[in-house]
């Protein structure tokens, strides 16, 4: 099993930015694909960014691409997602997740093999 706790949310004013992390516990592996995703009240969860177990690749929503970026530390069992110039719109909670098939972290489809319990972001406009 692994386990996943996000950090780093919070209240931030549209146009700032904001630093989440996710660290990873248990029987953890640097071969998970790892992500983020979010979900804002009546919406459902969707993908915002993935990265490869070995960091070399990274993938975007086109509503966060050039604003946030996602990166990890293999060797302290983390993942961070950077997010600037927030808008009113990128609220919600924000979920880490894993999984061993880099599609399913991209896409979200498919079954999970992790997620975090997520972290709330609220952006003032």
């Amino acid at each position: 099993q692994v386990q996943l706790v996000e950090s780093g949310g919070g209240l931030v004013q549209a146009g700032g930015s904001l630093t989440l992390s996710c660290t990873a516990s248990g029987r953890t592996s640097s071969n998970y694909a790892m992500g983020w995703f979010r979900q804002a009240p009546g919406k459902e969860r969707e993908p915002v960014a993935a990265i490869t177990w070995n960091g070399v690749n990274t993938y975007y929503s086109e509503s966060v691409k050039g604003r946030f970026t996602i990166s990890r530390d293999n060797a302290k069992n983390t993942v961070h997602l950077q997010m600037n110039n927030l808008k009113p719109e990128d609220a919600g909670v924000y979920y880490c997740a894993a999984d061993s098939v880099l599609r399913v972290v991209v896409t979200g489809k498919g079954n999970m093999d992790y997620w975090g319990k997520g972290t709330l972001v609220t952006v003032s406009s």
